[in-house]
């Protein structure tokens, strides 16, 4: 199938991945935009998982302010000064500083929440499920803590700028575009309300 660079350059500016990444992305499409996103969000993952276990050497600090009154920094990793310095970088981690502004998340990853928290949270649920059938209490149960803790967790929201994708599907596509892992270290949120 011949592709046009115009519909290559069509799907990089949709995503920002390489534009040979894009143009296998749409010849294993057949030319169609939707699929081939469908596919490089597949083979971001992938990506990353592979990076996963490489060394963060290096960093920026994000941060973003809405109207005076809210305020959030996050601390961005990745493996080289070559990535930490782009300035597509910079712009991730104002990305997700803003994100951070406007939900307040209170954990990173879903290993940060306490066993206190999660106790409290599995007393309230269970007296919800309680007259459930038992083969399907645990299951009920654990939906509820997932969903609970979901808008919590910064890392599983959904994007504020795209709902169909989380915060993790955000860094996934930035390892695989900039050829690094790339992990959110630390984030802090201040109000004036």
């Amino acid at each position: 199938m011949e592709l046009s660079t115009e519909r290559i350059k069509e799907l990089r500016d949709a995503t920002g991945v390489s534009i040979m990444q894009c143009k296998k992305a749409l010849e294993e499409a057949n030319g169609d935009l939707e699929q081939a996103k469908v596919i490089l969000a597949k083979r971001s993952a992938a990506s990353a998982q592979k990076k996963a276990d490489r060394e963060l050497a290096a960093g920026a600090i994000g941060s973003y302010v809405h109207d005076g009154a809210i305020g959030a920094m996050v601390v961005l990793y990745s493996e080289t000064d070559f990535v930490s310095k782009n300035p597509e970088f910079g712009v991730l981690a104002r990305e997700v500083a803003m994100q951070v502004a406007a939900t307040d998340p209170l954990y990173l990853s879903r290993e940060d929440i306490s066993a206190e928290a999660k106790s409290a949270a599995t007393a309230v649920f269970e007296k919800e499920v309680a007259g459930k059938p038992d083969e399907l209490r645990e299951k009920i149960l654990e939906g509820k803590l997932s969903s609970y803790f979901r808008d919590q967790v910064l890392l599983e929201q959904a994007y504020i700028k795209d709902e169909g994708k989380t915060v993790r599907d955000l860094l996934n596509e930035a390892s695989q575009k900039f050829g690094e892992r790339i992990e959110v270290g630390k984030f802090a949120r201040l109000s004036a309300r």
